[in-house]
């Protein structure tokens, strides 16, 4: 699976993408957020407040109950504003 970080998603977590082995018992992007959080403390600390990061799976938004595949794309960013 490739994963994606945005602004300081991706500075707390030191790197902009990384391609992971999505766990056999990971099925949803809520359980990939808290597999995620144990990979290191950069991870831990940009998964902190679960409710301020956002997610897209495949280039649409999605919620952290939304089903998950190893083939799908997921990108991690915090909330987006217009102006």
């Amino acid at each position: 699976m490739k994963v994606f970080y945005f602004a300081w998603v991706k500075a707390r977590t030191g790197m902009g993408s990384e391609e992971i082995e999505l766990p056999p018992d990971v099925k949803d992007l809520g359980g990939l957020v808290d597999w995620l959080a144990q990979r290191s403390p950069g991870h831990a600390a940009a998964f902190a407040d679960r409710e301020t990061v956002k997610a897209a799976v495949n280039h649409e938004y999605a919620e952290l109950d939304h089903p998950i595949v190893p083939t799908d794309e997921v990108a991690f960013f915090p909330p987006v504003t217009g102006g």
